[in-house]
């Protein structure tokens, strides 16, 4: 009996695209980070909950102990699950959108830009209050996510309305006391 021939591929001379590239060296274990720092938090977690003061007779049968001996237990966990699996040759999968180039480095402008505008927002929180560094938080974040209007109205009354907006819905409907600064009054 014989069996039916296969025919050539139609473009013969092309070979088999080459297998992945395994990382080397420190990028091998990169990950391991992660699960360094899943370890360190669990414990932190851990310790905390262990140490926290309570009083039995005001707590119940569930107290304020529950949930972070669970999170830090489930932390732990997964933190020595992907460890065996890092070290065993797992790797997560590379970004695969189509709108990034993983070959371009990162943009350390924004990120310092970001970063700078929630230390500006910390440090000014107490003397200005949330409305006025909130809408300083809000204006300095879409400057530095790109947004680029050719007038100078639109971003800061944008942002001036969300962090009101905000402030009262926190402050007055929820009740969450958030410092008000020298509008205290007006708001």
């Amino acid at each position: 009996m014989s069996t039916p021939e296969t025919p050539p591929p139609a473009d013969a001379s092309a070979a088999p695209p080459p297998p992945a590239e395994r990382p080397t060296g420190l990028r091998a274990y990169s990950e391991l980070g992660v699960c360094g720092l899943l370890l360190a938090v669990g414990v932190l977690v851990l310790v905390d909950a262990v140490t926290m003061e309570t009083v039995a007779s005001v707590r119940g049968p569930v107290g304020p102990r529950t949930v972070p001996l669970i999170v830090g237990t489930a932390l732990l966990v997964v933190a020595v699950l992907l460890a065996v699996d890092v070290l065993r040759g797992g790797r997560g999968e590379a970004e695969g959108g189509e709108d990034v180039d993983l070959s371009e480095p990162g943009d350390w402008r924004t990120v310092a830009l970001l970063a700078g505008v929630f230390l500006a927002f910390a440090a000014l929180i107490d003397p200005l209050g949330f409305p006025l560094s909130g809408a300083l938080l809000f204006w300095g974040s879409a400057y530095a996510l790109g947004s680029r209007t050719h007038t100078l109205t639109r971003d800061p009354l944008i942002a001036a309305g969300l962090s009101v907006a905000t402030y009262v819905l926190f402050h007055t409907l929820l009740g969450v006391q958030l410092p008000g600064g020298p509008l205290m009054g007006v708001v």
